[in-house]
């Protein structure tokens, strides 16, 4: 294992004049596409442990959602056609003579939390869940045969900290629209939102759409309406988050005198056409940061034990994250890339950028301590993952 440690001189993030950040919200259909694949994981997990007395071998990080149709008009609508969500991937199906009920596990396990996450898609109705997983290669159930498990992939995982104020101001805004208190004060709120934020020096610009539930309006004017007081609660509650000038912009596209309007039966553009991804939503930390380093692997979905995809971008996280709580280090990117068949503990390459004026040895002696330390951690991530105390998108 080689251990870089760089003392950068690239201008950080948030010195720079412009920067731009993207959030797509729970009921995204890549996001939809993401928790699929991640619910899924987890309950396989559950059931091999509950059954077999520990995580077998999978990776369902394969996953498609088709967009529905639907009849759309104030006051009401209806789903015509339903959403189709296709999940592919690798799992164990038989141990000795009992076979694992795949295809039952994975419709219970989306209906339920698709019913809990989205309050008008009547997943049992309106959501047909198919899936082609088979089998996984005899090498890679092998990784999980060994007393440090080894790695399924060779993978990157990317990690930075700490979140610029344009990051944090998306990440919330959207947390905050789909939270209780927003849906009591303004039901109409789907859980489909996402959010683009632009920083030009000193002013930061949301640009927010928001998938409206039909049966809570009733005529164009309600809508617009509705849209101009939501934009006021929402700039109070960014004003909370920074004292930046931040203007904001709801469904751009809406045009009065044309009747277009961003109207759902569902709350969710998957009822209408709009498809979804693994993969090509938000990254393990939960942002689309372009301006920042980011790696394709989607970590949603592959096995907590020994896919390097998912548990080197969590560890890279939490590496950044203790590091930057130095107060003389302002900045860290952790990368980390695994080499397949070797411990999950030990990476092929740790490269730690950081922003700070402390001395090169007294970085590395800081440093390398918190790096092994977390790497060491990784063979129980798997308990945190099963209980949900990691955010992976």
């Amino acid at each position: 294992m080689e251990i870089f440690i760089e003392k950068t001189k690239d201008k950080s993030v948030q010195k720079s004049p412009i920067e731009i950040v993207e959030r797509k919200g729970l009921g995204h259909p890549d996001t939809l596409c993401d928790r699929a694949s991640e619910e899924l994981s987890i309950a396989f997990s559950k059931y091999y442990l509950n059954k077999f007395g520990r995580v077998l071998h999978h990776n369902v990080d394969k996953c498609l959602l088709v967009g529905g149709r639907s009849e759309v008009r104030f006051g009401g609508g209806k789903v015509i056609t339903p959403i189709h969500l296709i999940i592919v991937g690798r799992a164990v199906e038989t141990v000795g003579n009992e076979k694992v009920p795949i295809e039952e596990i994975a419709r219970e396990t989306t209906h339920k939390w698709m019913k809990e996450r989205l309050r008008f898609l009547e997943p049992e109705k309106n959501v047909i869940v198919e899936t082609k997983i088979r089998t996984g290669s005899v090498d890679l159930r092998s990784t999980f045969d060994s007393s440090i498990p080894l790695a399924n992939d060779t993978s990157i995982g990317v990690g930075f900290a700490p979140m610029t104020e344009t990051e944090s101001l998306v990440y919330h805004t959207e947390q905050f629209l789909n939270s209780a208190e927003a849906k009591q004060q303004y039901p109409m709120i789907g859980e489909d939102i996402k959010i683009m934020g632009t920083r030009n020096k000193n002013h930061i610009h949301l640009t927010i759409a928001i998938a409206f539930i039909s049966k809570f309006i009733s005529s164009k004017d309600e809508y617009f309406k509705i849209k101009n007081n939501l934009l006021e609660y929402i700039l109070v509650f960014v004003r909370k988050l920074t004292a930046q000038e931040v203007s904001i912009v709801i469904n751009t596209a809406d045009n009065y005198e044309k009747d277009i309007f961003y109207l759902t039966v569902t709350g969710t553009s998957a009822e209408c056409g709009d498809d979804g991804q693994v993969g090509r939503g938000n990254r393990a930390n939960g942002l689309i940061t372009p301006y920042r380093p980011m790696t394709i692997e989607a970590t949603a979905g592959k096995n907590p034990i020994t896919h390097t995809g998912k548990l080197y971008n969590l560890i890279a996280s939490e590496i950044s994250a203790e590091i930057t709580k130095d107060p003389g280090i302002s900045e860290a990117e952790c990368y980390l890339v695994s080499k397949i068949g070797t411990p999950i503990t030990e990476p092929n390459i740790v490269h730690l950028k950081i922003h700070s004026k402390l001395t090169k040895k007294l970085l590395e002696e800081k440093c390398r301590g918190i790096i092994k330390k977390h790497l060491y951690q990784i063979p129980h991530l798997w308990n945190g993952i099963l209980e949900r105390r990691f955010s992976l998108f």
